[in-house]
Parts: C-alpha cells; sequence; structure tokens
C-alpha cells in the first residue's frame, strides 16, 4: 500500500522489467475515501485531485508530490450572517456540475430550490446544498469524496458550494472577462487551424491507409476504401448483437475483419472518443483493433482477423478433424481468463464486456485465445442491455443480475466466464437437449459432482477420451463453481481466476449455486429451453 491508498498486488516481469498489477482495492483511484481531502475533488485522469472553485491546497508542497489527503482551504473566509456586510456582498453560491455528491448528506425539508439555497445561507456551518427529484439536501462542514465526472456521464449531480460573494465576483470581473476573450479567439483560430489540418488529412487518407497500417496509429478508413477491401461486404463471417463480421484485404495484402455496427446513435465526437479508448488497449489476448470509419450513420470497426475463428465452432461443430486436445483447452482458459482481468483491473478505464461467450473468443493461428467485442457495450448503451435480453440466443450466460434488473459489475463477467468454462469443458452448450428430448443443465451437474467429489474427468468432452491433466480439470471445474455464485460478492476477481488456474491459489469446495437449482427445478415455470435461447417470461 502506497500513497495512493490502494492496497496493491503486484508481480515483477524480469523479461520486461516492470511491476504488473493483478489486483487493486478499491479498483478505482477515486475509491479511496477522501483521498483528495476536504473541499477536494477526484478524477480519474491525472492529476488526480483538483481543489473545488474557490479553494486552494492546504499545502502546494504536498499536492506537487501528489499527497493529496490535506486538502484544500477557502481563499477567503466566508461572511455568513455579518450584519455589518451589505446584501450584495453575502455569501453566495456557484454550481459544480457533473459530480458526484459528497458523503454524509442531511435531508431538509423544502418544497423548491430557492427555500433549499435559502436553508444553507442561513446555516453558517452548511457549505453546499443540492436539490433533486423534490429532495432538499445540505451538508455542513468539509466536503470529502468528491469525484468529478465527464460530461457524456448521465449519473453526474449538480452540487452548489457557497462561497464568499468576492469570489463570485472574480469569476465576472473584467480580467476575466477580456481573458474569456483571448481564450474564445484562440480556440476559433485552433479550430480553424484544425480543419485545414482535417482537410490535408483526408487527402492524404488513401496513403495513410496504404503506409501506416504497421503503426500503432488508429486508421480512420473510408467507407469506399472498406466497401472495396471487402468487395463489398460479400464474404460475411458471423453476426452478433454489435452486428455482422466482414472478411476483407486491405492494398497491402493484410486479411482484416470488418465489423458493421447496428443501433449506434452516439455523436461523432463521441463515438471516436470510445473509439479512442478502445484503441489504445494492448494485451496479447485481446484482439487489435486497426481503426474505425465513420461516415454520417455508418460506423464500422476494423479489426485483425484471426485465421481459426471464434472457439464456438470447434468446441459444438466439429471443425477440426481433431477436437481441440485438453491442454489446448487449458491454455485458452488462461489466456481468455488474462485478457479479461486485463480489462476489469489494469485498464485505466475499468471496460466490463458483457458478452462474454466462446462466440467472442477468437484463436489466432497458434490458438492463442483473443477477446473481441470489449468497449463496444458502452456504445450501445441502452440498446445492448435489449439485445441481450431480447435479441441474442445467448442468455445462458448473463448472470442473475442483469435478469433482475440490478446494475452490472465486473462480477457479472465473471459469471459469464464461468459458464463458458464449463462449455470448455464439456465441449458442448450448457443448455442443451438430450436425445430423448428432456432439457439438462450441464452447470448444475459439475456442481453437485464438485461436491461429491467423485472423478470430474467423467464431466470431460468425450471426444477427449479421458485423455486430461485430473487435477486441472478439478482446478478448472472448482473456479467455473465458484465463478457462476449467486451473489457477486461470492464470485472471485479476475485476477484471482487467473492465480488459480496458474496453479498459484489453491480453491475450496464451492456452494451449489441456488438461482441455477431453481432454474433447474421449476424450469417449465420460469424458463422456456432451446437448443440456442431461454426467453425469461
Amino acid at each position: 500500500m502506497d500513497v495512493s491508498g490502494q492496497l496493491k498486488y503486484m508481480s515483477w516481469l524480469e523479461n520486461i522489467e516492470q511491476w504488473l498489477v493483478y489486483f487493486s482495492q478499491p479498483r478505482q483511484q477515486c475509491g479511496v475515501y477522501a483521498l483528495c481531502g476536504a473541499f477536494g475533488s477526484c478524477s480519474e485522469n491525472q492529476p488526480f485531485c483538483n481543489c473545488l472553485t474557490g479553494f486552494q491546497p492546504t499545502s502546494q508542497q504536498n499536492w506537487n508530490q501528489q499527497v493529496y489527503s490535506g486538502g484544500c482551504v477557502r481563499k477567503t473566509k466566508l461572511q455568513c450572517n455579518n450584519a455589518s456586510v451589505g446584501a450584495g456582498r453575502r455569501d453566495q453560491f456557484v454550481e459544480s456540475g457533473y459530480t458526484t455528491f459528497p458523503t454524509h448528506p442531511q435531508n431538509s425539508m423544502a418544497v423548491s430550490s430557492m427555500e433549499c439555497k435559502s436553508i444553507c445561507l442561513k446555516n453558517c456551518s452548511c457549505t453546499a446544498y443540492a436539490f433533486e427529484n423534490n429532495q432538499c439536501t445540505i451538508w455542513v462542514g468539509d466536503l470529502l469524496n468528491l469525484q468529478q465526472l465527464g460530461q457524456d456521464d448521465t449519473t453526474g449531480n449538480v452540487l452548489y458550494i457557497k462561497l464568499a460573494a468576492s469570489e463570485i465576483d472574480s469569476e465576472s470581473s473584467p480580467t476575466n472577462k477580456k481573458r474569456v476573450i483571448v481564450v474564445a479567439i484562440a480556440v476559433a483560430t485552433g479550430l480553424l487551424l484544425l480543419s485545414l489540418a482535417m482537410f490535408r488529412i483526408m487527402k492524404r487518407r488513401r496513403a495513410i491507409i496504404s503506409t501506416e497500417l504497421g503503426n500503432d496509429l488508429l486508421v480512420a478508413f473510408g467507407y469506399k476504401d472498406l466497401e472495396k477491401a471487402t468487395k463489398n461486404f460479400s464474404e460475411k463471417m458471423g453476426k452478433g448483437g454489435f452486428g455482422s463480421v466482414f472478411k476483407g484485404t486491405l492494398p497491402d495484402k493484410s486479411i482484416i475483419a470488418v465489423k458493421m455496427l447496428e443501433s449506434i446513435n452516439q455523436g461523432e465526437k463521441q463515438f471516436r472518443a470510445e473509439i479512442s479508448t478502445i484503441g489504445k488497449i494492448n494485451h496479447v489476448n485481446l484482439v487489435r483493433l486497426r481503426g474505425f470509419c465513420s461516415e454520417g450513420s455508418r460506423k464500422l470497426l476494423v479489426y485483425d482477423f484471426m485465421p481459426k475463428g471464434s472457439l464456438d465452432r470447434h468446441l459444438f461443430h466439429g471443425l477440426d478433424s481433431e477436437p481441440l486436445d485438453w491442454k489446448t483447452r487449458y491454455q485458452i482458459a488462461l489466456g481468455a481468463a488474462r485478457g479479461l482481468a486485463y480489462l476489469h483491473e489494469t485498464c485505466v478505464d475499468s471496460i466490463i464486456h458483457c458478452d462474454i461467450k466462446p462466440e467472442n473468443i477468437l484463436l489466432d493461428v497458434d490458438n492463442c485465445p483473443k477477446l473481441s467485442d470489449f468497449g463496444l457495450a458502452k456504445l450501445l448503451g441502452r440498446e445492448f442491455s435489449r439485445a441481450l435480453t431480447t435479441m441474442r440466443g445467448t442468455v445462458g450466460y448473463l448472470a442473475p443480475e442483469w435478469i433482475s434488473g440490478v446494475a452490472i459489475t465486473p462480477k457479472s463477467d465473471v459469471y459469464s466466464f464461468g459458464m463458458m468454462l464449463l462449455e470448455l469443458v464439456s465441449g458442448r452448450r450448457n443448455f442443451e437437449h438430450t436425445s430423448d428430448g428432456e432439457a439438462t443443465f450441464f452447470p448444475i451437474w459439475v456442481a453437485q459432482q464438485v461436491n461429491e467429489g467423485t472423478d470430474l474427468l467423467k464431466l470431460l468432452d468425450s471426444r477427449l477420451n479421458g485423455n486430461a491433466n485430473s487435477e486441472e480439470v478439478s482446478r478448472i471445474c472448482k473456479i467455473a463453481c465458484w465463478c457462476i455464485q449467486d451473489h457477486e460478492i461470492q464470485r472471485p476477481w479476475m485476477s484471482q481466476v487467473v492465480q488459480v488456474l496458474e496453479g498459484i491459489l489453491d480453491v475450496s469446495l464451492p456452494p451449489i449455486p441456488r438461482f441455477l437449482q431453481e432454474i433447474s427445478n421449476e424450469e417449465e415455470h420460469t424458463v422456456a429451453f432451446t437448443d440456442k435461447t431461454i426467453s425469461v417470461s
């Protein structure tokens, strides 16, 4: 644990001489209690802490050393109810938008925003107020644990912070007005230069596509270029909840996979911002995003082509003359776990995949697994939730909180990963009809066998003829059963899953998930099964 306040578990990588963070708690820096001290606001971007308007660091030296716990103090003391001060010079409020509320709020009786403001103004100890959903909330004393959110974050609130009138007047002083004019001129000039630069870039786009694909540059493709590369989108490789995927070839003869996104209603700026975030993600077990296309309603993503396709084709459709052997399956499980742990716990912005299943685990020529479609759930927003629950045929991977409508967390991905692990072991869908037409529920059977301590090799894909490491089979079945527990607090973090699969951590016997037992016992009342779909009523 360092000055950041986070508890971190790290591993030293000798080959690159760097520390790799496997786990941190809290996961986000702003999750540390009172990280920025009194009247400080936290952001997940550097610098983590900033003082609120009208405040300055208690110790600038400490803040320069990124020690923020001392917080901030007012630049000008409040006048409170000083009778000698004129009405125009009494304390006022400044609006702070896109923020989380501080801790320790107090509810107050008020029927309007003006009345709520008046209550705080009359209380010398009141430092801020908010009026939302016809509810007045005030804060007394230090403001702690504020977090500044992005302007596209719909969870942000508006907080009104009490300041001395002179502080608010300074914001609208002639000097500041001149400063605003200067900034406006600078911005206008910058936009003009940017427009000229963009014009030149567009003229050189074709050259960029053919000459700079080998670099780390995220290429902005033209729609006509991708139309030509895919032969008018003629070779369709598959379709998922995010859209259809087509095979293509660039002028430099490299093969690509082009995903044509559907139901994307984001504006150009927000779309490019999200894609830029995805483009910066780099891990051996994640499919690399090479570029994108955004022309009006046309939104496409360009990825590296994975020659062996998705995992489901090898598990369920018998494409290989020989099935994937156990060693390969175990390495696929470990690699996919590492990729997902990276998304959850190592990225600057933690990413919840929301759609872990064999179809979204791709294999390169050496059977190295690479997660695809990560980061795309945020592009679809509410449309993606609807796609999962109504359109898709893979609801069997969804955690109970999806179905109950509770907000999802990275532990929802852990549940899906556990369901996928069981399919990797059995070589069949978890929900599958037997020869006599009865529906069987493989996860419950596995949980029972694990608890009874029976020979788990009988759970193995029959095509493997029992050729597997029994210790690894036991390990993968146990951790899978922990992943599919009813409550997310019972499920492990993906970094812990990785350590179990690596043999670093031992795993105890998991309880049989009650939620899955209920589905299995009352399927005729709760869930209608087909070989690919579960429709929840």
